[in-house]
C-alpha cells in the first residue's frame, strides 16, 4: 500500500463559497418532523483541496485517490470495514504458491468499459507494463513493483493469470491495491506495450537504451491532459468526472447503466447511490464551520479539530449531522534537509546534534494542547501507534531549550557577533541558523503552529521564516530538495509498512519520497531484509530497529497523530466511519426518505 502526501494540515488557499442552491436546490422547507432537510440526493463532499491531477499513475495526492475509488476500480482494494484486502476486478484473493512466489488470480467476468466492451486480459497486462515502465513519470509507484518476474495467462482460461514475483516480499499481494486498471486500447492504441515483456521493462540495463516506439507511446502517456481533460479520464468506476472548476470543485456523476447495477448481491463498495458527488473546496475554518451550519455539506473528513470541538456544541448541529473524532494512520511532521548541497541550500541540518536540537526545540506537547485540544496522540516514530509493529520502547522527545542549546554549542552554532542568532564558519563563510519553514497556505491552524515554532526555536537563537505555498508548488519544492525545513504528512494504512517509499536512500536521488535524503548503509539494508521478511515476529524486530536507527538519526522532528474528523449529515444512512482513508464510504451513503423514515430507492 502506497503512502501519499497527505493533506492533513496541508490545503489550498481559501476560495469563495457557493450557495446552497450551486450545491442542490435551495434550502428546503421544514417538514413534518421538524427537519429541514434536502431531498436531493447528492452527495456535497467537502475537502481542502484539489488532486494534483487524476492521471491513472502520475499523481500521489490524498484528493486523487479519494476521487479514483469512484472513477476507477482496481484488482484488489482495501476492505475498510474489516481492516483487510478484498478483490475488485478479481473474483478472489489469490491462490498462493507454496514457495510465496506465485500468486494466482481469475478476472470478474461481468467488469465492461464506457464502450461496452468487457474487462480483457490485455487490459491488465497493459496496465502492469504501463506502470512499470521505466518512461512512465511515476517514481512514487515504482519501488512497488521492483518484485514483479513475469505475468502468465492459463491457456485454458483467458481470464486467469499468475503474477511471478523474483523475491518474497511482504506486498507481493497488496503491492496492486492502488494500480488503476487501464483500458489498453485508450491509452496505447497502437498497441506498443505489448511488444516489450515484463521482464524487460524491469531491466535496469533495458532504461539505458533507446527505444524510439516505446518513448513515443511514453511522451503520450505522459501527457497531463490524460490527468486533468474530462473527455479522457475513463475508468471502470461508476462515476464520471462532469466538471471540474479548479480549486472550487470537482462533480462527479454517476454513470448509467453501469455493470454494478446488474450484480445480484452488490458490495457496500460496489453501491452508487448518489447520483452526484461534489467534491467541494473550502479552506477556510469559518467557512466550513458556516457551511456546515447551513447544511450546504453533506459530509466532511476535513474539519479543524477546534471548529468539530464547537460544533458539537451545537445542538441544532447535534440534529442535523453525525460526528465524531476516529484514530488514523497519518502523521505530521517536520522534514530537514540533510542534503541540501544538492540545491545549493546551506548546510544547517547535516548534523544530527543539530536535527536532535531541532527536535527538543519543538514544543509539541503545547501545540497538541493548545491547537489540536489535546485530541491528537504524540507521534515518536516513523510507524503508526495503532500497529504491532510500533516499537514503544522509545521515548517522546520532550521539549528543553537548555539540552537543545548544548547540542547546538557542540556542533559549532554559536551567536559570535551578539545578534542573538547562532552562527558557524561553513567553508570559510560565515553562516547564519536562520532558515525558512515550508507550509501549506490556507489553514490558520497551521500557520499557527509555525509561529510557535519559530518563537521555540528563537528563543535558542535560531531563527525561522515560516512561508507557505500552495499543493502544487510546496509539492514541486520538496520534491526537488529545494528547501531547509518543511511541515508534511504522511497517510497509511492498517498493511504491513513498506519503509522503501520514503526512507530508502535510492528514492533520494530519483525523485521518490525520500524527501529529505535520510540513508545509511545500515538502515538501507534494515529496509531490504522488511520488504522480503514475511514472518512477522522475525520482521517487527527489524521494524523497531529501524524506528530505533530512525530515532536517533532524526531526520524528521514527530510532531502527532492528529484524529480524522467526521461529520455526515443524517439525510444518509450507511455512515460508517473508519481508521483507513478517507474515513467513509461516500457511494455507499443512502438517501432516506424523510416523511417515511425509510430509505429511498437504491440510486444504482
Amino acid at each position: 500500500m502506497k503512502k501519499t502526501f497527505s493533506l492533513l494540515a496541508l490545503p489550498v488557499t481559501a476560495l469563495l463559497l457557493f450557495s446552497a442552491a450551486s450545491c442542490g436546490g435551495d434550502k428546503p422547507k421544514t417538514d413534518a418532523n421538524g427537519n429541514n432537510w434536502s431531498k436531493d440526493n447528492i452527495l456535497v463532499y467537502h475537502w481542502r483541496a484539489e488532486p494534483d491531477n487524476l492521471h491513472p499513475t502520475n499523481g500521489k495526492s490524498d484528493p486523487r485517490r479519494v476521487i479514483m475509488d469512484f472513477t476507477q476500480r482496481f484488482l484488489l482494494s482495501t476492505d475498510l470495514a474489516n481492516k483487510a484486502l478484498r478483490p475488485d476486478l478479481v473474483k478472489a484473493l489469490p491462490t498462493v504458491s507454496e514457495d510465496g512466489l506465485s500468486y494466482t488470480y481469475e478476472l470478474r467476468d461481468d467488469a465492461k468499459w464506457d464502450d461496452g466492451s468487457p474487462l480483457a486480459m490485455e487490459d491488465i497486462l497493459f496496465t502492469f507494463k504501463a506502470y512499470i515502465c521505466p518512461l512512465t513519470n511515476d517514481p512514487q509507484a515504482k519501488s512497488y513493483f521492483e518484485f514483479l518476474k513475469s505475468i502468465t495467462v492459463d491457456p485454458s482460461n483467458p481470464m486467469k493469470f499468475t503474477t511471478v514475483m523474483k523475491e518474497r516480499y511482504i506486498q507481493n499481494t497488496a503491492f496492486s491495491t492502488d494500480m488503476v486498471v487501464m483500458q489498453r486500447k485508450m491509452f496505447d492504441k497502437e498497441n506498443i506495450l505489448a511488444n516489450y515483456s515484463i521482464e524487460q521493462l524491469t531491466d535496469p540495463n533495458f532504461a539505458k537504451t533507446k527505444h524510439a516506439d516505446l518513448e513515443k507511446w511514453a511522451n503520450e502517456f505522459n501527457d497531463p491532459k490524460y490527468g486533468r481533460d474530462m473527455a479522457l479520464l475513463s475508468g471502470l468506476g461508476a462515476y464520471k468526472v462532469t466538471a471540474w472548476e479548479e480549486k472550487q470543485r470537482i462533480e462527479l456523476t454517476r454513470k448509467t447503466n453501469h455493470w454494478t447495477t446488474k450484480i445480484a448481491n452488490p458490495t457496500i463498495y460496489d453501491r452508487s447511490y448518489p447520483d452526484k458527488i461534489i467534491l467541494k473546496i473550502i479552506t477556510d475554518d469559518n467557512a466550513i464551520s458556516l457551511e456546515l451550519k447551513k447544511q450546504v455539506i453533506d459530509a466532511s473528513t476535513w474539519i479543524s479539530t477546534a471548529k468539530l470541538v464547537e460544533l458539537q456544541e451545537d445542538a441544532e448541529f447535534n440534529k442535523n449531522y453525525k460526528s465524531d473524532f476516529v484514530d488514523n494512520y497519518a502523521y505530521q511532521y517536520l522534514g530537514m534537509n540533510m542534503k541540501p548541497q544538492s540545491a545549493n541550500r546551506p548546510a544547517l541540518f547535516t548534523d544530527k546534534k543539530v536535527r536532535r536540537a531541532m527536535a527538543l526545540l519543538t514544543p509539541v506537547e503545547d501545540i497538541i494542547k493548545t491547537h489540536m485540544l489535546g485530541k491528537a496522540t504524540r507521534m515518536v516514530t516513523n510507524v503508526s501507534p495503532l500497529k504491532i509493529s510500533y516499537n514503544k520502547d522509545l521515548q517522546p522527545i520532550a521539549y528543553n531549550t537548555e539540552e537543545a542549546k548544548k547540542l547546538l554549542d557542540e556542533a559549532g552554532w554559536k551567536d559570535s557577533d551578539g545578534d542573538n542568532i547562532r552562527d558557524k564558519v561553513i567553508d570559510g563563510k560565515k553562516t547564519q541558523m536562520e532558515f525558512e519553514l515550508l507550509i501549506m497556505s490556507g489553514n490558520p491552524t497551521t500557520e499557527k503552529i509555525a509561529k510557535d515554532i519559530s518563537a521555540a526555536y528563537y528563543r535558542a537563537g535560531v531563527k525561522v521564516n515560516y512561508r507557505s505555498l500552495e499543493f502544487g508548488a510546496f509539492y514541486e519544492k520538496v520534491q526537488v530538495h529545494e528547501f531547509d525545513m518543511y511541515m508534511g504528512a504522511w497517510s497509511g494504512s492498517f498493511f504491513p509498512d513498506d519503509p522503501k517509499q520514503i526512507w530508502h536512500y535510492s528514492n533520494w536521488a530519483n525523485k521518490g519520497s525520500n524527501y529529505v535524503g535520510f540513508g545509511t548503509p545500515e538502515s538501507d539494508r534494515m529496509i531490504d531484509s522488511i520488504r522480503v521478511t514475511i514472518n512477522d515476529s522475525t520482521r517487527i524486530g527489524i521494524e523497531k530497529r529501524l524506528q530505533a536507527l530512525i530515532y536517533d538519526e532524526q531526520p524528521y522532528v514527530f510532531l502527532y497523530v492528529p484524529p480524522r474528523k467526521i461529520a455526515v449529515h443524517k439525510r444518509f444512512e450507511n455512515a460508517d466511519f473508519y481508521y483507513d482513508k478517507p474515513g467513509l464510504i461516500l457511494n455507499n451513503l443512502k438517501l432516506i426518505e424523510q416523511n417515511s423514515g425509510t430509505s429511498s430507492k437504491p440510486a444504482m
